[in-house]
């Protein structure tokens, strides 16, 4: 087949995906968690959308908004792509209470968490779709698995990620690499059972998931995936690394008081905009 064959055959499942409904459920969910990111969603909706559809499977999108006050819901309304689902919250919630909405209204047998300024490119998918069909109930994409590719990362943040790492596995008994690369793929059964459980609504929300599987005998698997650092990122390396400290020994904490034991009462019907 010649690639112009492949480029408009894979187009075509782009328009369709974009204009008509799914007639049946969708394979994969793909959830992308958002917070005024109007410069960049539609960009990220339009990669996501092209390498997606041209799998050949049904699919959906799921953004889950965390209170943005910039244009970002009047674009995604603006689009109208009837396979685009857009949860909102009333107010800034944090990152782990957004994709928590997100995942738990996916209806995907397979759920992908991706973050909205595509750091790792939508391709790195099928990488992780491999790991989940060999037995594992989560995926994790990793910057510090061996091959990796990570660009623009500065050597303070690689220094402070490195020294996070041995805390975590010391502390937590979590031996993953990378638990904060915002690319993540869970079988629904894994997902619906970690993120019920869930108490973290910050940065720190992944490192919790991943302990929970652990305590849960859900299968872990890694794959080194390629990283771009996103321009504009406003993050206070210092200050997210003191806060993901203190959440570690909330985690370990929570654990102890036996919070992770069940899920949060009313949690699994959580599938609209507003948790329950």
């Amino acid at each position: 087949m010649t690639s112009e064959k492949v480029s408009s055959e894979a187009y075509q499942a782009y328009r369709t995906w974009v204009s008509e409904p799914l007639a049946e459920d969708p394979v994969v969910s793909v959830v992308v968690p958002s917070y005024n990111e109007e410069w960049r969603i539609l960009p990220t909706v339009g990669a996501i959308a092209l390498h997606m559809s041209a799998r050949g499977e049904p699919w959906e999108l799921v953004v889950a908004d965390d209170g943005s006050t910039d244009t970002t819901l009047e674009l995604l309304d603006g689009i109208g792509f009837p396979n685009l689902r857009v949860l909102r919250a009333e107010h800034n919630g944090g990152k782990g209470s957004a994709v928590r909405r997100g995942v738990l209204a996916a209806r995907g047998r397979y759920v992908l968490f991706a973050d909205a300024d595509q750091s790792t490119p939508i391709e790195q998918f099928d990488q992780l779709l491999d790991e989940v069909k060999a037995g594992a109930g989560v995926v994790v994409g990793s910057r510090a698995a061996a091959g990796a590719q990570v660009s623009g990362r500065s050597p303070l943040r690689k220094f402070i990620s490195r020294m996070l790492r041995m805390l975590v596995a010391v502390l937590t008994g979590v031996k993953v690499t990378d638990t904060q690369c915002g690319f993540k793929l869970f079988t629904a059964e894994a997902a619906r059972d970690l993120f019920s459980r869930q108490q973290l609504d910050g940065f720190s929300f992944d490192l919790e998931i991943l302990y929970i599987a652990g305590r849960r005998g859900i299968g872990i698997a890694e794959v080194p995936v390629e990283w771009i650092d996103a321009p504009g990122s406003t993050v206070d390396a210092i200050k997210v690394s003191v806060d993901f400290l203190k959440d570690m020994l909330r985690i370990i904490w929570f654990d102890k008081r036996g919070r992770y034991r069940d899920p949060v009462p009313g949690r699994l019907s959580a599938t609209t905009g507003q948790e329950a």
